[in-house]
Protein backbone atom coordinates (compact mmCIF):
# COMPACT_ATOMS: atom_id res chain seq x y z
CA UNK A 1 0.00 0.00 0.00
CA UNK A 2 1.19 3.53 -0.79
CA UNK A 3 0.34 4.65 2.75
CA UNK A 4 2.87 2.22 4.23
CA UNK A 5 5.91 3.59 2.47
CA UNK A 6 8.53 6.13 3.61
CA UNK A 7 8.41 9.71 2.38
CA UNK A 8 11.23 12.14 1.75
CA UNK A 9 11.55 14.63 4.60
CA UNK A 10 13.34 17.97 4.84
CA UNK A 11 15.94 16.40 7.14
CA UNK A 12 16.90 13.89 4.42
CA UNK A 13 18.23 16.76 2.31
CA UNK A 14 21.44 16.58 4.35
CA UNK A 15 21.80 12.79 4.43
CA UNK A 16 20.33 11.21 1.29
CA UNK A 17 21.45 10.82 -2.32
CA UNK A 18 18.59 11.20 -4.79
CA UNK A 19 18.74 8.94 -7.85
CA UNK A 20 17.21 10.35 -11.06
CA UNK A 21 16.60 8.47 -14.34
CA UNK A 22 18.10 10.09 -17.42
CA UNK A 23 16.32 11.36 -20.52
CA UNK A 24 18.04 14.46 -21.94
CA UNK A 25 21.78 14.19 -21.19
CA UNK A 26 22.54 17.90 -21.75
CA UNK A 27 19.45 19.30 -20.05
CA UNK A 28 19.63 16.95 -17.07
CA UNK A 29 23.34 17.66 -16.63
CA UNK A 30 22.48 21.34 -16.18
CA UNK A 31 19.34 20.88 -14.07
CA UNK A 32 21.05 18.51 -11.64
CA UNK A 33 23.94 20.91 -11.03
CA UNK A 34 21.39 23.62 -10.24
CA UNK A 35 19.61 21.30 -7.79
CA UNK A 36 22.94 20.56 -6.13
CA UNK A 37 23.39 24.29 -5.59
CA UNK A 38 20.02 24.17 -3.82
CA UNK A 39 21.58 21.74 -1.35
CA UNK A 40 20.41 18.39 -2.73
CA UNK A 41 22.74 15.50 -3.52
CA UNK A 42 21.44 14.42 -6.94
CA UNK A 43 22.82 11.61 -9.08
CA UNK A 44 21.64 11.13 -12.68
CA UNK A 45 21.83 7.47 -13.62
CA UNK A 46 23.71 6.58 -16.79
CA UNK A 47 23.30 2.80 -16.65
CA UNK A 48 22.11 1.68 -20.09
CA UNK A 49 22.86 -2.03 -20.06
CA UNK A 50 20.33 -4.80 -20.70
CA UNK A 51 19.97 -5.20 -16.93
CA UNK A 52 17.84 -2.03 -16.97
CA UNK A 53 15.21 -3.70 -19.16
CA UNK A 54 15.46 -6.92 -17.16
CA UNK A 55 14.79 -5.06 -13.90
CA UNK A 56 11.86 -3.25 -15.48
CA UNK A 57 10.29 -6.44 -16.78
CA UNK A 58 10.54 -8.05 -13.33
CA UNK A 59 8.53 -5.34 -11.64
CA UNK A 60 6.44 -3.60 -14.33
CA UNK A 61 3.82 -5.33 -16.46
CA UNK A 62 5.01 -5.53 -20.05
CA UNK A 63 1.73 -4.04 -21.29
CA UNK A 64 2.66 -0.85 -19.48
CA UNK A 65 4.20 2.04 -21.40
CA UNK A 66 7.78 1.21 -22.46
CA UNK A 67 9.24 4.44 -20.98
CA UNK A 68 7.79 3.45 -17.59
CA UNK A 69 9.51 0.10 -17.83
CA UNK A 70 12.85 1.77 -18.68
CA UNK A 71 12.65 4.54 -16.08
CA UNK A 72 11.65 2.20 -13.26
CA UNK A 73 14.12 -0.44 -14.42
CA UNK A 74 16.92 2.12 -14.46
CA UNK A 75 16.10 3.22 -10.91
CA UNK A 76 15.95 -0.36 -9.62
CA UNK A 77 19.23 -1.22 -11.35
CA UNK A 78 20.74 2.00 -9.99
CA UNK A 79 19.73 1.16 -6.43
CA UNK A 80 21.48 -2.22 -6.71
CA UNK A 81 24.67 -0.95 -8.33
CA UNK A 82 25.22 2.66 -7.24
CA UNK A 83 27.35 1.65 -4.25
CA UNK A 84 25.37 3.83 -1.83
CA UNK A 85 23.74 2.27 1.29
CA UNK A 86 20.00 1.94 0.73
CA UNK A 87 19.23 3.77 3.97
CA UNK A 88 20.89 6.83 2.39
CA UNK A 89 18.99 6.63 -0.89
CA UNK A 90 15.90 8.30 -2.32
CA UNK A 91 14.55 8.22 -5.87
CA UNK A 92 12.90 10.94 -7.94
CA UNK A 93 10.46 10.66 -10.84
CA UNK A 94 8.62 13.35 -12.79
CA UNK A 95 4.86 13.37 -12.51
CA UNK A 96 2.41 14.59 -15.12
CA UNK A 97 -1.35 14.87 -15.15
CA UNK A 98 -4.03 14.01 -17.67
CA UNK A 99 -4.97 10.74 -19.32
CA UNK A 100 -1.49 9.64 -20.42
CA UNK A 101 -0.15 6.53 -18.70
CA UNK A 102 2.77 8.70 -17.52
CA UNK A 103 0.33 9.91 -14.84
CA UNK A 104 0.72 6.51 -13.18
CA UNK A 105 4.53 6.29 -13.18
CA UNK A 106 4.75 7.40 -9.55
CA UNK A 107 2.47 4.65 -8.30
CA UNK A 108 4.01 2.05 -10.59
CA UNK A 109 7.40 2.97 -9.13
CA UNK A 110 6.14 2.67 -5.56
CA UNK A 111 4.66 -0.75 -6.32
CA UNK A 112 7.87 -1.88 -8.05
CA UNK A 113 10.05 -0.74 -5.13
CA UNK A 114 7.92 -2.61 -2.65
CA UNK A 115 7.88 -5.75 -4.82
CA UNK A 116 11.69 -5.62 -5.07
CA UNK A 117 12.15 -5.19 -1.33
CA UNK A 118 12.93 -1.46 -1.44
CA UNK A 119 9.68 -0.17 0.01
CA UNK A 120 11.63 1.79 2.64
CA UNK A 121 13.35 3.99 0.02
CA UNK A 122 11.60 7.38 -0.21
CA UNK A 123 10.10 8.46 -3.53
CA UNK A 124 10.02 12.11 -4.59
CA UNK A 125 7.47 13.29 -7.13
CA UNK A 126 8.79 16.16 -9.26
CA UNK A 127 5.56 18.00 -9.95
CA UNK A 128 3.55 21.08 -9.04
CA UNK A 129 0.99 19.00 -7.15
CA UNK A 130 1.40 19.13 -3.38
CA UNK A 131 1.15 15.83 -1.54
CA UNK A 132 3.25 13.52 0.68
CA UNK A 133 5.57 12.79 -2.24
CA UNK A 134 6.49 16.45 -2.71
CA UNK A 135 6.25 18.17 0.68
CA UNK A 136 9.78 17.24 1.80
CA UNK A 137 11.39 18.46 -1.43
CA UNK A 138 11.26 22.13 -2.37
CA UNK A 139 13.06 24.45 -4.78
CA UNK A 140 13.37 28.23 -4.59
CA UNK A 141 11.49 30.56 -6.99
CA UNK A 142 14.88 31.67 -8.34
CA UNK A 143 15.58 28.06 -9.33
CA UNK A 144 12.57 27.96 -11.65
CA UNK A 145 13.57 31.24 -13.31
CA UNK A 146 17.08 29.92 -13.93
CA UNK A 147 15.72 26.55 -15.07
CA UNK A 148 13.59 28.30 -17.69
CA UNK A 149 16.58 30.27 -19.01
CA UNK A 150 18.82 27.20 -18.95
CA UNK A 151 16.31 25.31 -21.10
CA UNK A 152 16.97 27.77 -23.94
CA UNK A 153 20.72 27.26 -23.57
CA UNK A 154 20.46 23.45 -23.36
CA UNK A 155 18.29 23.38 -26.49
CA UNK A 156 20.87 25.56 -28.23
CA UNK A 157 23.73 23.19 -27.35
CA UNK A 158 21.68 20.21 -28.58
CA UNK A 159 20.66 22.00 -31.79
CA UNK A 160 24.17 23.08 -32.78
CA UNK A 161 25.74 19.80 -31.70
CA UNK A 162 23.43 17.89 -34.04
CA UNK A 163 24.47 20.15 -36.91
CA UNK A 164 28.19 19.72 -36.24
CA UNK A 165 28.65 16.07 -35.28
CA UNK A 166 27.87 14.51 -38.71
CA UNK A 167 30.36 16.80 -40.46
CA UNK A 168 33.19 17.13 -37.93
CA UNK A 169 36.68 16.51 -39.30
CA UNK A 170 38.12 15.61 -35.90
CA UNK A 171 35.96 12.76 -34.63
CA UNK A 172 34.69 13.29 -31.10
CA UNK A 173 35.32 17.04 -31.05
CA UNK A 174 31.64 17.98 -31.05
CA UNK A 175 30.75 15.56 -28.24
CA UNK A 176 33.66 16.86 -26.17
CA UNK A 177 32.50 20.44 -26.69
CA UNK A 178 28.92 19.50 -25.74
CA UNK A 179 30.15 18.00 -22.47
CA UNK A 180 32.40 21.00 -21.78
CA UNK A 181 29.60 23.48 -22.47
CA UNK A 182 27.15 21.46 -20.35
CA UNK A 183 29.53 21.74 -17.36
CA UNK A 184 30.14 25.45 -17.98
CA UNK A 185 26.42 26.18 -18.37
CA UNK A 186 25.65 24.21 -15.21
CA UNK A 187 28.22 26.29 -13.29
CA UNK A 188 26.84 29.47 -14.86
CA UNK A 189 23.27 28.80 -13.71
CA UNK A 190 24.31 27.08 -10.51
CA UNK A 191 25.57 30.32 -9.00
CA UNK A 192 23.79 33.62 -8.40
CA UNK A 193 20.56 34.63 -10.21
CA UNK A 194 21.07 35.37 -13.91
CA UNK A 195 19.67 38.04 -16.20
CA UNK A 196 18.59 37.31 -19.75
CA UNK A 197 21.30 39.72 -20.91
CA UNK A 198 24.00 37.53 -19.37
CA UNK A 199 22.35 34.44 -20.89
CA UNK A 200 22.56 36.02 -24.34
CA UNK A 201 26.29 36.57 -23.88
CA UNK A 202 26.66 32.92 -22.91
CA UNK A 203 24.70 31.82 -26.00
CA UNK A 204 26.84 33.95 -28.32
CA UNK A 205 29.95 32.29 -26.88
CA UNK A 206 28.38 28.84 -27.40
CA UNK A 207 27.44 29.61 -31.01
CA UNK A 208 30.93 30.87 -31.87
CA UNK A 209 32.63 27.87 -30.27
CA UNK A 210 30.50 25.43 -32.26
CA UNK A 211 31.11 27.48 -35.40
CA UNK A 212 34.88 27.09 -34.95
CA UNK A 213 34.66 23.29 -35.19
CA UNK A 214 36.29 22.22 -38.52
CA UNK A 215 33.59 20.60 -40.64
CA UNK A 216 33.37 18.91 -44.03
CA UNK A 217 31.34 20.71 -46.67
CA UNK A 218 29.11 17.91 -47.85
CA UNK A 219 25.43 17.21 -48.30
CA UNK A 220 23.78 14.67 -46.04
CA UNK A 221 20.21 13.49 -45.78
CA UNK A 222 18.48 15.31 -42.93
CA UNK A 223 16.24 13.10 -40.79
CA UNK A 224 13.79 14.63 -38.32
CA UNK A 225 13.08 12.89 -35.00
CA UNK A 226 9.67 13.36 -33.38
CA UNK A 227 7.50 11.25 -31.11
CA UNK A 228 6.84 10.38 -27.49
CA UNK A 229 8.91 12.65 -25.26
CA UNK A 230 11.05 9.99 -23.58
CA UNK A 231 11.75 7.77 -26.59
CA UNK A 232 12.36 10.88 -28.71
CA UNK A 233 15.24 12.13 -26.56
CA UNK A 234 16.57 9.25 -24.46
CA UNK A 235 19.43 7.22 -26.00
CA UNK A 236 18.28 4.38 -23.75
CA UNK A 237 14.73 4.60 -25.11
CA UNK A 238 15.56 4.90 -28.82
CA UNK A 239 18.65 2.64 -29.00
CA UNK A 240 21.03 5.57 -29.60
CA UNK A 241 19.07 6.69 -32.64
CA UNK A 242 21.06 9.88 -33.30
CA UNK A 243 24.38 8.01 -33.32
CA UNK A 244 22.89 5.41 -35.67
CA UNK A 245 21.73 8.09 -38.10
CA UNK A 246 25.21 9.61 -38.17
CA UNK A 247 26.73 6.19 -38.87
CA UNK A 248 24.32 5.86 -41.80
CA UNK A 249 25.50 9.18 -43.26
CA UNK A 250 22.61 11.36 -42.08
CA UNK A 251 22.09 14.47 -39.98
CA UNK A 252 19.58 14.19 -37.13
CA UNK A 253 17.19 17.12 -36.70
CA UNK A 254 15.46 16.96 -33.32
CA UNK A 255 13.12 19.77 -32.13
CA UNK A 256 14.03 21.16 -28.71
CA UNK A 257 12.58 20.24 -25.33
CA UNK A 258 11.31 23.80 -24.93
CA UNK A 259 8.55 23.04 -27.45
CA UNK A 260 7.11 20.35 -25.17
CA UNK A 261 7.29 22.59 -22.09
CA UNK A 262 5.46 25.43 -23.88
CA UNK A 263 2.99 22.93 -25.35
CA UNK A 264 2.00 21.93 -21.80
CA UNK A 265 1.47 25.58 -20.88
CA UNK A 266 -0.46 26.26 -24.10
CA UNK A 267 -2.79 23.34 -23.39
CA UNK A 268 -3.99 25.09 -20.23
CA UNK A 269 -5.18 27.97 -22.43
CA UNK A 270 -6.94 25.50 -24.73
CA UNK A 271 -8.69 23.99 -21.68
CA UNK A 272 -9.97 27.44 -20.78
CA UNK A 273 -11.15 28.27 -24.30
CA UNK A 274 -12.81 24.88 -24.87
CA UNK A 275 -14.09 23.99 -21.40
CA UNK A 276 -13.76 27.04 -19.16
CA UNK A 277 -11.04 25.33 -17.08
CA UNK A 278 -7.88 26.95 -15.61
CA UNK A 279 -9.56 30.36 -15.40
CA UNK A 280 -7.26 31.44 -12.54
CA UNK A 281 -4.05 30.67 -14.44
CA UNK A 282 -4.92 31.48 -18.04
CA UNK A 283 -3.54 35.05 -17.91
CA UNK A 284 -0.31 33.82 -16.37
CA UNK A 285 0.00 31.11 -19.03
CA UNK A 286 -0.50 33.65 -21.81
CA UNK A 287 2.15 35.88 -20.25
CA UNK A 288 4.63 32.98 -20.11
CA UNK A 289 4.04 32.15 -23.78
CA UNK A 290 4.45 35.78 -24.81
CA UNK A 291 7.68 36.08 -22.80
CA UNK A 292 9.01 32.77 -24.16
CA UNK A 293 8.27 33.89 -27.70
CA UNK A 294 10.38 37.04 -27.19
CA UNK A 295 13.27 35.04 -25.71
CA UNK A 296 13.10 32.51 -28.52
CA UNK A 297 13.23 35.32 -31.10
CA UNK A 298 16.36 36.61 -29.33
CA UNK A 299 18.01 33.18 -29.54
CA UNK A 300 17.18 32.80 -33.24
CA UNK A 301 18.57 36.28 -33.92
CA UNK A 302 21.82 35.41 -32.13
CA UNK A 303 22.28 32.26 -34.23
CA UNK A 304 21.57 34.21 -37.40
CA UNK A 305 24.01 37.01 -36.55
CA UNK A 306 26.88 34.81 -35.38
CA UNK A 307 26.82 31.74 -37.64
CA UNK A 308 25.31 29.99 -40.64
CA UNK A 309 23.62 27.24 -38.65
CA UNK A 310 20.03 26.24 -39.43
CA UNK A 311 17.55 28.04 -37.20
CA UNK A 312 15.31 26.25 -34.66
CA UNK A 313 11.57 25.87 -35.04
CA UNK A 314 9.69 28.66 -33.23
CA UNK A 315 6.92 27.40 -30.94
CA UNK A 316 4.69 30.38 -31.77
CA UNK A 317 4.30 28.99 -35.30
CA UNK A 318 3.47 25.42 -34.30
CA UNK A 319 -0.24 25.75 -33.39
CA UNK A 320 -0.87 27.25 -36.85
CA UNK A 321 0.62 24.19 -38.56
CA UNK A 322 -2.14 21.82 -37.39
CA UNK A 323 -5.17 23.94 -38.26
CA UNK A 324 -6.02 21.71 -41.25
CA UNK A 325 -4.91 18.46 -39.64
CA UNK A 326 -5.90 18.02 -36.00
CA UNK A 327 -7.67 19.90 -33.22
CA UNK A 328 -5.62 21.61 -30.47
CA UNK A 329 -7.96 19.78 -28.11
CA UNK A 330 -6.03 16.58 -28.93
CA UNK A 331 -3.49 16.91 -26.14
CA UNK A 332 -2.98 13.55 -24.47
CA UNK A 333 0.71 12.79 -24.38
CA UNK A 334 2.41 14.78 -27.16
CA UNK A 335 -0.94 15.31 -28.90
CA UNK A 336 -1.15 17.95 -31.61
CA UNK A 337 2.49 18.96 -31.01
CA UNK A 338 3.66 15.75 -32.68
CA UNK A 339 1.72 16.54 -35.86
CA UNK A 340 2.82 20.18 -35.76
CA UNK A 341 6.51 19.30 -35.50
CA UNK A 342 6.25 16.93 -38.47
CA UNK A 343 4.53 19.61 -40.59
CA UNK A 344 7.08 22.24 -39.56
CA UNK A 345 10.04 19.96 -40.32
CA UNK A 346 8.69 19.13 -43.78
CA UNK A 347 8.08 22.81 -44.59
CA UNK A 348 11.66 23.58 -43.53
CA UNK A 349 13.19 21.06 -45.91
CA UNK A 350 13.39 18.04 -43.58
CA UNK A 351 11.06 15.72 -45.46
CA UNK A 352 12.46 12.51 -43.93
CA UNK A 353 11.04 11.91 -40.47
CA UNK A 354 11.22 9.12 -37.89
CA UNK A 355 8.22 9.07 -35.56
CA UNK A 356 9.43 7.28 -32.41
CA UNK A 357 6.69 5.69 -30.37
CA UNK A 358 6.40 3.20 -27.52
CA UNK A 359 4.50 0.18 -28.77
CA UNK A 360 0.83 0.60 -27.89
CA UNK A 361 1.09 4.32 -27.04
CA UNK A 362 -2.41 5.52 -27.99
CA UNK A 363 -1.62 9.28 -28.20
CA UNK A 364 1.25 8.55 -30.61
CA UNK A 365 -0.83 6.22 -32.75
CA UNK A 366 -3.47 8.95 -33.10
CA UNK A 367 -1.37 12.12 -33.40
CA UNK A 368 1.72 10.51 -34.95
CA UNK A 369 1.10 7.39 -37.03
CA UNK A 370 -2.55 8.34 -37.47
CA UNK A 371 -1.68 11.66 -39.13
CA UNK A 372 0.91 10.34 -41.59
CA UNK A 373 -1.61 9.85 -44.40
CA UNK A 374 -2.99 13.38 -44.06
CA UNK A 375 0.51 14.84 -43.97
CA UNK A 376 1.56 12.92 -47.08
CA UNK A 377 -1.54 14.14 -48.92
CA UNK A 378 -0.47 17.73 -48.35
CA UNK A 379 3.27 17.04 -48.63
CA UNK A 380 3.59 14.25 -51.25
CA UNK A 381 7.40 14.26 -51.02
CA UNK A 382 7.35 13.51 -47.28
CA UNK A 383 9.07 10.29 -46.21
CA UNK A 384 7.79 9.34 -42.73
CA UNK A 385 8.47 6.11 -40.84
CA UNK A 386 6.78 5.23 -37.55
CA UNK A 387 9.14 3.09 -35.45
CA UNK A 388 7.84 1.17 -32.43
CA UNK A 389 10.11 0.77 -29.40
CA UNK A 390 9.40 -1.91 -26.84
CA UNK A 391 11.22 -4.48 -24.71
CA UNK A 392 10.17 -7.17 -27.18
CA UNK A 393 11.00 -5.18 -30.31
CA UNK A 394 14.04 -6.23 -32.33
CA UNK A 395 16.73 -3.56 -32.63
CA UNK A 396 17.76 -5.08 -35.97
CA UNK A 397 14.20 -4.77 -37.34
CA UNK A 398 14.02 -1.16 -36.16
CA UNK A 399 17.31 -0.29 -37.83
CA UNK A 400 16.40 -2.13 -41.03
CA UNK A 401 13.21 -0.11 -41.36
CA UNK A 402 15.17 3.09 -40.77
CA UNK A 403 17.81 2.02 -43.30
CA UNK A 404 15.09 1.47 -45.91
CA UNK A 405 13.76 4.98 -45.29
CA UNK A 406 17.29 6.41 -45.52
CA UNK A 407 18.02 4.60 -48.80
CA UNK A 408 14.86 6.05 -50.33
CA UNK A 409 15.89 9.50 -49.08
CA UNK A 410 19.41 9.17 -50.50
CA UNK A 411 18.05 8.00 -53.87
CA UNK A 412 15.71 11.00 -53.99
CA UNK A 413 18.57 13.34 -53.08
CA UNK A 414 20.80 11.92 -55.85
CA UNK A 415 17.99 12.25 -58.41
CA UNK A 416 17.37 15.84 -57.30
CA UNK A 417 21.07 16.67 -57.62
CA UNK A 418 21.18 15.13 -61.10
CA UNK A 419 18.19 17.21 -62.17
CA UNK A 420 19.86 20.33 -60.78
CA UNK A 421 23.08 19.50 -62.66
CA UNK A 422 21.12 19.08 -65.90
CA UNK A 423 19.48 22.45 -65.39
CA UNK A 424 22.86 24.10 -64.76
CA UNK A 425 24.37 22.43 -67.84
CA UNK A 426 21.42 23.53 -69.94
CA UNK A 427 21.77 27.12 -68.76
CA UNK A 428 25.52 27.05 -69.47
CA UNK A 429 24.93 25.77 -73.03
CA UNK A 430 22.34 28.47 -73.59
CA UNK A 431 24.76 31.15 -72.41
CA UNK A 432 27.48 29.74 -74.71
CA UNK A 433 25.16 29.85 -77.73
CA UNK A 434 24.22 33.44 -76.91
CA UNK A 435 27.91 34.35 -76.54
CA UNK A 436 28.67 32.86 -80.01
Amino acid sequence: MIEERAYFTKEMKQTHTILVPTMLPIHFGIFVKMMQKEGYNIKVLDNMEKTVIDEGLKSVHNDTCYPALLVIGQLLDGIKNCGIPREKLAVMISQTGGGCRASNYLYLLCKALKKSGYGDIPVISLSFFKDKFTEGFSLSPVFFMKAAYSCFVADLIMLLGNQCRPYEINKGQTRALEEELTRETADFFGNRPKSWKSCKKLMVDIIKRFDRIPRRQEKRVKVGIVGEIYVKYSPLGNNNLEDFLIEEGCEAVCPGFLDFALYCIYNGIVDYEFYGMNKKTVKFRKWILKKANILEEDMVKLIKENSHFDLPIAFAELPKKVENFISPGVKMGEGWLLTAEMAELIENGVGNIICTQPFGCLPNHVAGKGMMRSLKQKYPHANIAAIDYDSGASKVNQQNRIKLMIENAKLEMREREEREELVVESEQRSQQRIAR
